[in-house]
């Protein structure tokens, strides 16, 4: 499960060389942040003309019955659920984020990030709604460098899939099935217990 990330400038930088195009929405949007749900976030797209620009999106699907929001599918089965159905073929989604968050169940906050670059991006799409357009995170199985905290995880694109990804419709199936990559955990506490201390 993904329900927060970072976002900064550094990862900003990283976009801006990937991107043909860049929204207008974008300007004065502070960088240097936790992204939370509901939140406006920087998010990468196809556009009109077959490439690929930055544009801002609010995260999270409203729920059918009005009683919150969406925040992730499952890789595993977002092709079959009627209400992505949209999203998922047609406008695909890149979620660029420093690192982000995961709590365990004692409540510690704990921080994942790529061993090998700044940025981490994340598979995902988005949709008009009632309430505007909104784009949700697609999860998959965690993978070791996850699992004793969450037993979901982001879906991690390399910066080669973007274009396939966002581009691509037959690339699609695989990409959804791909195993996650390793990533590196941090966290400023963690509670112990007498069984893990052998």
């Amino acid at each position: 499960m993904c329900s927060r990330y970072y976002f900064d400038n550094d990862t900003m930088k990283e976009i801006l060389d990937i991107v043909e195009k860049t929204d207008a929405r974008l300007r004065g949007m502070q960088g240097n942040r936790d992204i939370y749900p509901t939140d406006d976030a920087p998010v990468i797209i196809r556009n009109a003309t077959g490439g690929i620009k930055l544009t801002r999106i609010k995260w999270g699907y409203p729920r059918m019955d009005g009683s919150g929001i969406i925040i992730n599918a499952r890789a595993e089965s977002v092709l079959d659920k009627k209400m992505f159905e949209g999203g998922i073929r047609r406008r695909r989604a890149v979620i660029p984020a420093g690192y982000f968050y995961e709590w365990s169940r004692n409540k510690e906050k704990n921080t994942f990030r790529r061993k090998d670059r700044d940025t981490v991006f994340m598979a995902g799409f988005y949709d008009l709604t009632d309430i505007g357009e909104r784009f949700i995170i697609i999860t998959t199985q965690a993978n070791v460098s996850m699992i004793k905290i969450h037993d979901r995880m982001p879906l991690i694109l390399e910066k080669g899939q973007i274009k396939d990804w966002l581009l691509d419709d037959t690339a699609v199936d695989y990409l959804l099935r791909q195993a996650p990559i390793l990533l590196d955990r941090e966290t400023e506490y963690e509670q112990r217990t007498l069984f893990d201390l052998t």
